[in-house]
């Protein structure tokens, strides 16, 4: 990041008025998502499928995509860094994934009965994470509500520990110290256990209890103390690779200083990899820092773009599903289409060629950032992993939602955004997110991205 000597001191005022005149490029492009938004509001509540889609005055909505390009409603081509909030590390439309769904559909496309994809892909998984056991969900929130269900079997305990600010789905006992303003972050040895939106009863939300990222002393503490009041954890579940904050790294140790607390502790350590998984090694955390949990949850990235999860755990962990002590149920789950899906990814695209290119490209575009941030002197840090990244607007390196909520620039990371989508690049909405590459993008798509940022550095400092 540029050096607090060398920091352009930005001006509020002139950030107002560029994110004003970009709102106005933005909508003025997209006449065709507002008539969509009247028609969609009608039926869909706020004309969206996901709360996460909302945006105001209306949503962009998007018709189709190939390769790494995504397409709305109003014809506008946009390169695809937002990539289904990380779901499409193999570009849209794959031909591996295309032929492999295709060839599955006259088959049939479901029996809520197993078939032969889905104990290959099991056994791809378990070979690339080292857990033996894997069993399927049909999303992210699924694949952790059924861990810890697990994990609470399994350990005859009910509270569960999670890093406060981490988004590990929403299911009540995890939609808990999430988005929590600054002021209301409290003694991070003593963080409340807040829900997170109405509608999660307060006495769900006492069960799982927050501790800090990148701070293995302080969880400790809190579980010292928990074991101290009768309540012993069943589980710590955690972002392992990178917390979702943008992008916060683990810092050297941290991960083992958790592994080596948990075992000593006969707590079960659940690495929630959804967001980052296949996004950021063939065997996600447990590959790229060499730390293997009780159990693992995937989505996203594992369907190819079909909706699909997975747990992957220890045998000591599957005891009490092979028992059949805890029911892990879901009609849909290892649905053919999906598995397939799921195959031919992982035999075809995901391979490490693949991740090899992943890396280099997003080489390309970190160096490419920083080198805008040092230019002119912006208060921020371009930071990333596998197919993750972002620029972190902040003048000091963020290792934990207290020095994220007291540090980014809320303001240039919404001027940013417009400036993407202004200049054809497709990211996702939020203070929160990051870019996510895919196999089929090239340096001239990281360039690209890299020339709208400069184009926004420009004119701030200007």
């Amino acid at each position: 990041m540029a050096t607090e000597a060398t920091l352009t001191e930005i001006d509020r005022q002139r950030i107002r008025e560029l994110t004003e005149r970009e709102e106005s490029r933005l909508n003025e492009r997209t006449p065709g998502s507002r008539a969509m938004y009247e028609r969609a509001r009608k039926t869909l509540s706020a004309g969206v499928a996901s709360s996460y889609q909302v945006r105001d005055p209306w949503p962009i909505y998007l018709s189709h995509g190939h390769g790494a390009s995504v397409w709305d409603v109003d014809k506008n081509e946009l390169l695809d860094f937002h990539n289904g909030f990380g779901s499409m590390v193999q570009g849209h439309a794959h031909p591996a994934i295309k032929k492999a769904v295709a060839e599955r559909y006259p088959l049939g496309t479901h029996f809520a009965a197993p078939t032969e994809d889905g104990v290959a892909v099991a056994e791809e998984l378990a070979r690339r994470w080292g857990l033996p056991k894997w069993r399927y969900t049909n999303s992210g929130s699924e694949a952790t509500m059924d861990a810890i269900r697990i994990a609470r079997a399994a350990t005859g305990r009910d509270t569960i520990v999670k890093i406060f600010g981490s988004y590990h789905g929403h299911h009540d006992y995890v939609m808990v110290s999430i988005g929590v303003p600054y002021d209301q972050i409290g003694d991070r040895d003593d963080y409340a256990s807040l829900p997170y939106g109405a509608g999660i009863p307060q006495s769900v939300a006492d069960l799982t209890i927050a501790v800090p990222f990148n701070d293995a002393p302080a969880m400790e503490r809190r579980i010292e103390r928990l074991i101290e009041e009768g309540r012993k954890p069943a589980c710590v579940i955690m972002e392992a690779a990178m917390m979702n904050l943008g992008v916060v790294l683990p810092e050297p140790g941290y991960l083992e200083a958790v592994r080596e607390l948990t075992r000593t502790h006969g707590i079960v350590l659940i690495f929630d990899e959804v967001k980052t998984g296949l996004c950021i090694a063939p065997g996600g955390a447990t590959d790229r820092f060499g730390v293997t949990p009780d159990m693992v949850t995937l989505a996203k990235t594992l369907g190819g773009g079909l909706p699909s999860g997975a747990i992957g755990g220890t045998e000591e962990a599957f005891e009490v599903v092979e028992s059949g002590d805890v029911y892990q149920v879901g009609t849909y789950n290892g649905n053919p289409l999906a598995m397939a899906a799921a195959r031919a990814s992982l035999e075809y695209v995901l391979t490490a060629d693949a991740y090899r290119h992943l890396d280099a490209l997003n080489e390309r575009i970190l160096t490419g950032c920083q080198g805008v941030i040092e230019r002119y002197g912006l208060p921020g840090y371009a930071v990333g992993v596998g197919a993750k990244g972002c620029v972190t607007f902040s003048p000091l390196k963020i290792v934990d939602y207290e020095t994220y909520k007291a540090n980014q620039d809320g303001e240039l990371c919404d001027l940013a955004w417009l400036y993407n989508m202004n200049r054809g690049v497709f990211m996702t909405p939020g203070r929160e997110e990051e870019w996510t590459l895919s196999v089929v993008h090239s340096f001239d798509d990281c360039d690209a991205f890299v020339a709208a940022f400069e184009e926004m550095a420009a004119d701030l400092t200007a």
